[in-house]
């Protein structure tokens, strides 16, 4: 069974001509698919359609096995995969690191205790033990970026969705990045523009064409999960 199934997917903001024109996209579990194409080709847009936040125009999204019409469909989506935007601080916005962390599995109903050893476990996993009571907007780019990714991971998705993840990070925090990417066993989209990051992590990747998804000739070597 595919974990996401987009069949025929168009979609156009208000005023603006056409993003996507027929988009197709399947995600098997353990594929770590990778998206390039130009800016504004459409790449943001598509990881957002794909948890809910965004309603196509026309098409269909299928994710773990069920049809997703309405807002309430995507709901369990949104548990089982998670985004990790372009811009972290659109993610981030409780005071503390660890807080930003808890945030997710306290709403999945865990305890305060059971959140904040996950929180722990998956900071020292992660190598970023360091930040757990750091103030989360005094933190650098590059470090929110890593935040941001661990308070997606918290909630135990089983699909990641990751839009630009190398932006503002140097090349320690990219290596670290990259590190901990290789390492989990999730099925990924990777939304990236670096064709080293991307074959690093990925083994597909499509290109958006006018609005189109195509197969790329740049190979992705196959990570280690």
């Amino acid at each position: 069974m595919s974990l996401f199934e987009l069949a025929n997917i168009h979609f156009g903001y208000v005023g603006c001509p056409p993003v996507l024109n027929g988009a197709n996209l399947s995600l098997q579990a353990g594929e770590r698919l990778c998206i390039t194409g130009h800016n504004g080709a459409g790449k943001s847009t598509l990881l957002r359609i794909m948890v809910g936040l965004l309603k196509p125009n026309k098409g269909s999204i299928t994710a773990f096995g069920q049809l997703c019409q309405q807002d309430k469909d995507f709901y369990s989506v949104r548990q089982r995969a998670g985004l990790v935007f372009q811009d972290a601080d659109d993610q981030l916005f409780c005071p503390t690191v660890a807080e930003d962390i808890a945030f997710g599995p306290l709403n999945q109903g865990k305890s305060p205790a059971q959140a904040m050893q996950l929180v722990t476990d998956l900071l020292q996993q992660m190598q970023l033990g360091y930040l757990q009571d750091r103030v989360t907007h005094k933190l650098s780019g590059g470090e929110k970026r890593l935040v941001a990714l661990a308070s997606v991971l918290a909630m135990q998705p089983e699909v990641l969705l990751l839009d630009e993840p190398t932006n503002a990070l140097d090349e320690e925090n990219e290596a670290r990045l990259v590190a901990i990417l290789q390492g989990l066993p999730q099925a990924m989209v990777l939304v990236s523009h670096d064709p080293h990051f991307r074959r690093k992590i990925g083994n597909r990747t499509l290109r958006v064409v006018e609005g189109q998804l195509l197969e790329s000739n740049a190979s992705c070597r196959h990570a280690v999960a």
